[in-house]
């Protein structure tokens, strides 16, 4: 693990060598935000690039002749390896890698390194204003661990004056400085250490402002950010046109519909998105006394109220990062439930059909995943279903199933399903991606599963930010409530560093959900679901829908199948796509599920027009 303002002066990972490096680009001008969210990293050497997890964008040219970035690899993409992926990765933290990188855009190597040096000096200048407590390691770069003798007056005196101390044990505590640590901040801190107040500007003009710190072998001195754009937009007027320019280059739905399946790209309110400002949300560390947290904790208990409500569960986890995420923390707790029970149960069923990351994440469970079939009309195979339960019926853990299905019907088959499962001693996890066209009309828990997430990212109108950051909250039947994941800091069942996950964005659903009202999230799933319909109805005598369900309809999305096209005259799926793109249209989801096919969701936000 690195920090990436350390490595302004800290020598890299990579000239230690190292094979691989990760760390969190919070430091580069994302705020705390009550745990998140936040964009992490992983470099390695050039050997393991093909291991990465996601997506790898490389630069190369177009027809023209013009350098263009093109996506280079992606290698460990769910939903063409399924269940021989080695990563459950989907929703990540575009959105927060773009903050940093625009962060360290503007500030540019010198900056940057003006920045860690200002750090590490307040870091030094606190140790010499706290003259007389020992330091736990006389080497380091922003964070000191003091040794103390009267932790209790010590408190008591950074209570006082409104400082929080990390408590590393009885006797030590440990204090971080960043660019905000003022000289006043360090004279404070130095006083509840000492109970003595000291001159620290004086004491500041006495110290040097190399690294003294930071062993002269462990010091920087190779070249860092040389890229142009690193080197060029340092007044405001340049970095906001570099901004605009680069916006410009985005189709958002600000200039019209994102229609990809499985994704719902739904309109998110400014009204929504204007609370992640404000200081007091914004600036909370994820381990501030509960009582310092009051009114983010009472947000996030509501939160967590009106998602178990609109889901049918007991208990509703807000940790998990993502929907991959919440897969995993339910597998988790489904095998916490079994093991408590003593029983030996590792056999996942997934349908053909589910959605990329839930083999994904089975296998990151360790369980035996064994695919179920799917009909002419897409929806599970009953009779597969039931040859595969009767054969693992002693060791099956879980069913995996995405409602509706990821073939955008609503299957009639899913109590059945989950009896099924249940009657073999199984749990039912339902795949809550979907979630667009339950919320308010059907509750997951009373159709069966035992254990769903909610991607808020999705239904719940956390934007996408180009890939993340995303939430995926599970919620559980009362059975499975004492498997949660616990707060990092007590127990061994977390999925997160913090105990919220990304608490701030947390803010926008819980708005989201506020203004709409129970009446509201209900009318947006019907006309979600309405306006699938009248895309797959005006568009049939076109381009035939593939799958529907009994009743002729769509759930709230529909697959364009477009296969026949490539034989009678020539055209493919891409083709179609990438003729939309021309016309200023973005382009529905390509071949997935199934290939050669165009899926579309419109989701509630658009109108008829």
């Amino acid at each position: 693990g690195t920090d990436l303002l350390a490595l302004l002066l800290v020598r890299s990972p990579g000239a230690y060598g190292a094979d691989i490096a990760i760390g969190s680009a919070q430091r580069y001008g994302v705020p705390l935000g009550y745990g998140g969210p936040h964009a992490a990293f992983m470099a390695c050497r050039d050997e393991h690039k093909r291991a990465m997890p996601g997506r790898i964008i490389g630069v190369s040219r177009d027809a023209a002749g013009r350098p263009a970035l093109r996506m280079a690899l992606q290698t460990r993409e769910q939903h063409i390896r399924r269940e021989k992926a080695t990563s459950n990765i989907c929703t990540a933290q575009a959105l927060l890698a773009n903050m940093a990188s625009f962060y360290a855009v503007y500030h540019g190597p010198k900056g940057l390194a003006r920045i860690a040096a200002r750090t590490h000096f307040m870091a030094r200048l606190l140790v010499a204003c706290a003259r007389g407590v020992k330091l736990d390691h006389a080497a380091f770069f922003d964070t000191v661990v003091f040794r103390i003798t009267a932790a209790a007056a010590v408190r008591v005196r950074a209570n006082a004056k409104r400082i929080d101390l990390r408590t590393i044990d009885a006797m030590r505590v440990g204090v971080s400085c960043d660019e905000t640590t003022s000289i006043a901040d360090v004279a404070d801190i130095a006083e509840a250490l000492t109970g003595e107040r000291v001159d620290a500007e004086r004491i500041a003009q006495g110290l040097t402002h190399d690294p003294a710190s930071i062993p002269a072998e462990l010091r920087r001195s190779d070249p860092v950010l040389t890229h142009p754009v690193f080197n060029r937009y340092h007044t405001e007027t340049e970095m906001m046109r570099y901004l605009k320019r680069l916006e410009n280059r985005d189709l958002s739905l600000v200039h019209a519909m994102i229609p990809l399946g499985s994704c719902t790209m739904k309109l998110n309110a400014a009204a929504e998105l204007m609370p992640l400002s404000w200081p007091k949300f914004a600036t909370l560390h994820p381990f501030a006394p509960h009582e310092q947290a009051h009114g983010t904790r009472a947000m996030l208990a509501e939160l967590e109220n009106m998602l178990a409500e609109i889901t049918g569960f007991t208990r509703v986890s807000l940790q998990p990062n993502s929907g991959a995420q919440g897969e995993y923390a339910g597998l988790l707790a489904i095998r916490a439930y079994y093991e408590r029970k003593r029983e030996a149960r590792d056999v996942c069923l997934i349908p053909a059909s589910a959605h990329g990351t839930n083999p994904a994440s089975a296998q990151m469970m360790g369980l035996r995943i064994v695919v179920v079939g799917c009909d002419k009309n897409g929806n599970v195979d009953l009779g597969d279903l039931e040859r595969k339960v009767a054969e693992h019926r002693e060791r099956l853990a879980v069913l995996m199933v995405t409602y509706p299905s990821t073939h955008g019907v609503f299957e009639e088959g899913i109590t059945r399903i989950c009896e099924l499962v249940h009657a073999a001693g199984g749990q039912v996890y339902m795949d809550g991606a979907n979630m667009n066209a339950l919320a308010g009309l059907a509750k997951p828990a009373l159709i069966g599963a035992d254990v769903c997430h909610i991607n808020l990212h999705k239904t719940f109108c956390i934007p996408h930010g180009g890939g993340g950051p995303g939430m995926g909250p599970i919620a559980v039947a009362a059975h499975l409530a004492p498997y949660l994941p616990a707060n990092p800091v007590d127990g061994d069942r977390a999925v997160s560093a913090a105990p919220y996950g990304s608490a701030l964005i947390l803010l926008i659903s819980w708005m989201y959900i506020r203004m709409m009202g129970a009446s509201g999230i209900r009318r947006a799933t019907e006309l979600a679901i309405v306006n699938a319909n009248y895309i797959a109805t005006r568009l049939a005598p076109y381009f035939p829908v593939l799958y529907k369900g009994a009743s002729g309809r769509v759930a709230h999305e529909c697959i364009l199948d477009l296969r026949h096209l490539k034989e009678s005259c020539g055209v493919s799926a891409e083709d179609v796509a990438k003729r939309l793109m021309d016309y200023g249209f973005h382009a529905p989801t390509l071949s997935f599920p199934v290939a050669d096919t165009l899926m579309v969701e419109p989701t509630e936000s658009e109108s008829k027009e």
